[in-house]
């Protein structure tokens, strides 16, 4: 992505831990934290490598399609495998980020040679804003669902809660993950 460097490498470490616990929760023992864990990590992955500083590296003009490819083939595999499944808002926004991480690809491709995704080189103007409008609305709801609540009284009155949780099966930490990878696709989206 274009860009300062410093920017783009901090991309890359945000999207990578994500991916990183998003292959965690893949062992979790909740069907819920591992339903979408697979498609979150390689979205996470896929995500580190595309903001990698153009300065450190500059792909060939093939891997954009082959990207592009990738991600069609996961949205395709994500809206066949999520048909009747519960969640519909969570299984619509995984379809819609395998689809802008298409619109991304497509957009880096058609880029003249050695911009890497420079400002104004791709993406419909009006396609890329209201993505940009979308995943805003996203980062909000999703931080808002993060903010603390009371705690609930338990069977003593005390509140506590007395088993530790595995950090696979941490439900804040897949919506931290989830937020953080809201808000690197709107850093990505605006230096499309």
């Amino acid at each position: 992505m274009h860009g300062p460097a410093l920017a783009g490498w901090l991309l890359v470490a945000l999207c990578a831990a994500n991916g990183s616990y998003c292959l965690l929760r893949m062992r979790s023992g909740v069907d819920e934290q591992r339903r979408w864990a697979g498609t979150e990590a390689l979205m996470g992955f896929g995500m580190a490598a595309m903001a990698v500083p153009a300065a450190v590296l500059s792909p060939p003009r093939w891997v954009w399609p082959g990207y592009a490819a990738l991600f069609g083939t996961v949205a395709l595999y994500t809206a066949v495998r999520s048909r009747g499944a519960a969640y519909r808002a969570h299984r619509t926004h995984h379809l819609l980020g395998m689809l802008v991480m298409v619109y991304m690809a497509g957009a880096m491709a058609v880029a003249p040679a050695g911009d890497h995704g420079s400002h104004g080189a791709g993406g419909a103007p009006l396609v890329t804003g209201a993505l940009l409008l979308y995943y805003a609305g996203y980062v909000l709801w999703e931080g808002g669902r993060l903010l603390p609540l009371p705690a609930a009284a338990g069977p003593g009155g005390t509140g506590t809660v007395t088993a530790a949780v595995p950090w696979g099966d941490m439900t804040e930490l897949a919506l931290v993950c989830r937020l953080s990878m809201g808000i690197a696709t709107l850093a990505m989206l605006l230096a499309l």
